[in-house]
């Protein structure tokens, strides 16, 4: 399934902290990793802390000497450096993952909490949105930086009936037949009170019959669920599911907390748009709330790399 992992790096020990998921998936799925830092134009002299790397010569010696830790031992590892100064960092990692071609790349969130915390995931989806490879967005536990071997055992993947977001669904269970774990299904569908623009014009106008409609659709999405539930279980996922009520990217980050799932696995479009139900900002949004890994794919090329695995025979087993 992933065969070459990009990992952005700026120099700070935050930053570090998706290594131990790296190392671990590299190694499940035998894949090389490249290591890479762009020296930003105006950056400040500390990121995070902590000395910024400002040079190519300090660039190449950090990520030399990060290659070299124990955690990858073993991996194949790589570096890049881009020397040139950038404005656009999601443009300039977008550029990078079509000339160095990967299949996955691995983002660690940074900042403590609100504001930066938002402006990292957005940059995470500013990156999704723009390339055509999934980028998978992990939050440093704490102090932790160093962790076990990942080993997942429920995998969360929020989807509608939306056709484009069978494909997110696809690689999700491949993903959970290659971690032998459990796959949960959560479909979101509004309560009158978070309904927005038209629709919400249309609840205050007519509310009881906006409730019943909206529960016609609970009661749809229950139906639907078992339905991709019965089709998992027959390429032998282990499967459950749900229906939340609420606000999407809540009802999400919440879901996942509660169930304790380990990873979530999300289809964007990566457009913005306060009636877009699956727009750019709802993945954002649930990155920037939960410490819970996130695994954000662009919709419209999941289904070339699906076929492209299915022709290759690359599915983990």
């Amino acid at each position: 399934m992933f065969k070459h992992i990009l990992v952005p790096l700026d120099g700070s020990r935050l930053g570090e902290s998706a290594l131990a998921i790296v190392a671990s998936l590299a190694r499940r799925f035998k894949a090389s990793v490249t290591l890479l830092h762009l020296i930003e134009k105006d950056a400040p002299s500390e990121v995070h802390s902590e000395r910024h790397l400002v040079s190519p010569e300090e660039a190449s010696a950090y990520l030399d000497e990060v290659a070299h830790l124990s955690i990858l031992a073993g991996i194949r590892v790589s570096t890049h450096v881009h020397a040139p100064h950038v404005s656009d960092v999601a443009h300039s990692i977008k550029e990078h993952s079509e000339e160095l071609a990967p299949d996955l790349i691995v983002m660690s969130t940074h900042g403590r909490g609100g504001a930066q915390r938002l402006l990292f995931g957005n940059l995470a989806q500013q990156v999704t949105a723009r390339g055509k490879t999934p980028v998978l967005v992990v939050h440093p536990e704490g102090s932790q930086t160093v962790a076990p071997n990942v080993d997942w055992r429920l995998i969360l993947a929020p989807i509608d009936a939306d056709p484009s977001h069978e494909k997110s669904l696809l690689f999700a269970s491949d993903l959970a037949l290659a971690f032998h774990c459990r796959l949960q299904l959560l479909m979101v569908v509004p309560t009158l009170a978070r309904l927005s623009g038209f629709q919400g014009a249309f609840g205050l106008l007519l509310p009881g019959t906006t409730r019943a409609k909206l529960e016609i659709e609970s009661s749809a999405a229950r139906d639907y669920l078992v339905t991709k539930e019965k089709e998992l279980e027959v390429k032998g996922v282990r499967t459950g599911s749900e229906v939340g009520r609420g606000k999407p990217a809540r009802v999400i980050f919440r879901a996942a907390e509660r169930l304790s799932v380990d990873l979530i696995v999300m289809g964007t479009h990566g457009r913005v748009g306060a009636d877009a139900f699956w727009a750019g900002s709802v993945a954002a949004e649930v990155v920037s709330h939960t410490h819970i890994p996130v695994l954000l794919l662009p919709l419209s090329t999941i289904e070339t790399s699906l076929r492209s695995q299915s022709r290759g025979g690359t599915r983990a087993r």
